[in-house]
């Protein structure tokens, strides 16, 4: 896997351990909660199976944006997008353009069509996936056509 260039401001960094930077991210337990529907912070053995799990079933990226990490998104084997961006740099619209790269890589992989997981209460998400080209299929599940 190769880094991917999304725009000036965003990069896709390949996935590798850093949980001094990563498990910031996921101690925040609202946000735990949109992407996991928890109600808790992760640990580190949790982070690390998570990414574990990602980057052995997808190819998993880390999100820097402006020269600084502050998410992660996964395109996994089973066609799913995955995508998580710490509280601070939300709202920016790095979620969409990021998911917009990943569609473009799943074209490249020859996929047909991606899916996403969306909990129902996570209103910010389904606006963000559907301004991307997704569109509801069930009550927590999405689809865009490649």
């Amino acid at each position: 896997m190769e880094k991917r260039i999304v725009d000036e401001d965003i990069v896709l960094i390949p996935y590798y351990p850093i949980p001094e930077i990563t498990l910031g991210w996921y101690q925040d337990p609202e946000l735990c909660k949109q992407v996991d529907n928890i109600d808790h912070a992760y640990d580190l053995d949790s982070l690390n199976s998570m990414y574990t799990y990602l980057s052995t079933h997808g190819e998993c990226y880390y999100i820097q944006y402006r020269g600084q990490l502050v998410g992660d998104i996964t395109l996994r084997d089973n066609d799913e997008i995955c995508i998580v961006i710490c509280k601070e740099y939300q709202n920016r619209h790095i979620g969409r353009r990021c998911i917009m790269d990943m569609l473009k890589l799943a074209k490249e992989k020859g996929v047909k069509e991606v899916k996403a997981n969306i909990y129902s209460f996570n209103t910010q998400s389904q606006r963000m996936f559907t301004s991307a080209g997704f569109r509801k299929i069930t009550d927590e599940w999405y689809t865009c056509r490649i």
